[in-house]
């Protein structure tokens, strides 16, 4: 895992409906943190699945400079898509094995080219198992959720 660490999370009140992301951003030397900033935001009319895939942009698109960062995502939807699925997608012209267009193509999108000037570790964690900074995301993305 490297030193610069961002928990992702997503959330929505419906889905479709109003949702909302949040991020928590760690430095860390060895064990010991020594750098943390939040991140949240939200939006009207969204699905849970947007949400996610907004919380790891909105981690890689917060960088200043090339790094290397462990983004840790409880959603299987972005770690498979990221690690896996897109590349058959975009060798595919944005269709799924199925010839369909993908779901959420403008945030796959962004979230290539966001990932692409670094160095990044993805790793998934079962969410609402009591993990603090997984908690901590979820908290955020509920309070950023439009209305609440």
């Amino acid at each position: 895992m490297h030193d610069l660490i961002a928990y992702t999370d997503g959330a929505c009140s419906g889905n479709p409906g109003p949702g909302g992301w949040g991020v928590v951003m760690q430095a860390k030397t060895g064990d010991t943190v020594t750098k943390q900033r939040e991140l949240k935001g939200g939006a009207k009319e969204t699905t849970n699945n947007r949400m996610e895939l907004m919380a790891a942009i909105s981690a890689l698109e917060a960088l200043s400079r090339r790094s290397a960062i462990t983004i840790v995502t409880d959603s299987n939807y972005v770690k498979n898509g990221i690690t896996g699925w897109i590349y058959g997608w975009k060798k595919n012209g944005w269709k799924t094995a199925a010839k369909k267009p993908v779901k959420n193509e403008d945030l796959w999108r962004r979230l290539d080219a966001a990932r692409t000037p670094h160095d990044v570790d993805w790793r998934w964690i079962k969410g609402h198992t009591g993990h603090a900074e997984n908690e901590r995301c979820d908290e955020l993305a509920r309070m950023a959720i439009p209305g609440r």
